[in-house]
């Protein structure tokens, strides 16, 4: 029974809700505009109550990051998963991995993240290397399969894909940072240019 003059507590909004909120404040605002007490004013805590669920702005930064990944990993299965060539589906990889443009969220977090890995415990390489290799994994078996119809050339998948993927990584940071003169569309011509060049098997 609620005693007279007792505060009626405010059930915490659920973590989902939370980690959204804070990928749309990096997405409206910039990454140095997200602080505990604007992300609790947001979603209706205190900064102390978000310390007490999230430790510290960094482990809310990799779980937002996480959160994101998560979303991503579903549209990648549902792209890789159609019924489509294997070139189709890599276009959409590419599609799905390169930033949006300048700022982007999720490239935001993975830049911050990336900046912070050198002062990173183990538990903190091995969140970042599961993220990593998800990726990596989704791309061999889709290049894999690209061999093995024939679509490809018969390279090794896992020593393509890493070069791929580093090929992206740098792109992306590029459209991410908003450098002049490198855009998405421009970005996405390259590695097309790139995976017909190197990858596709001869007609």
């Amino acid at each position: 029974m609620t005693t007279p003059g007792a505060r009626r507590r405010t059930p915490a909004p659920p973590r989902e809700d939370v980690l959204a909120a804070a990928m749309g404040m990096v997405a409206e605002r910039g990454l140095e505009k997200l602080t505990m007490a604007a992300l609790g004013r947001a979603v209706g805590m205190s900064s102390g109550h978000l310390l007490y669920y999230f430790h510290s702005k960094d482990e809310l930064l990799f779980q937002a990051l996480e959160w994101s990944e998560g979303r991503l990993g579903a549209e990648r299965g549902r792209l890789l998963t159609r019924t489509a060539s294997a070139r189709e589906r890599l276009d959409a990889y590419v599609d799905l991995y390169v930033p949006d443009g300048h700022r982007d969220p999720h490239w935001t977090l993975w830049l911050e993240v990336w900046n912070r890995s050198q002062n990173a415990d183990d538990a903190a390489r091995d969140r970042q290397a599961a993220i990593e290799g998800a990726w990596h994994r989704d791309l061999v078996a889709l290049l894999a399969e690209g061999v093995s119809r024939g679509e490809f050339r018969p390279v090794d998948p896992d020593r393509f894909g890493a070069r791929l993927r580093a090929l992206l990584d740098g792109f992306s940071i590029q459209v991410a940072i908003g450098l002049r003169g490198t855009d998405r569309a421009q970005v996405l011509r390259h590695v097309r240019e790139f995976v017909d060049d190197s990858l596709l098997a001869a007609s």
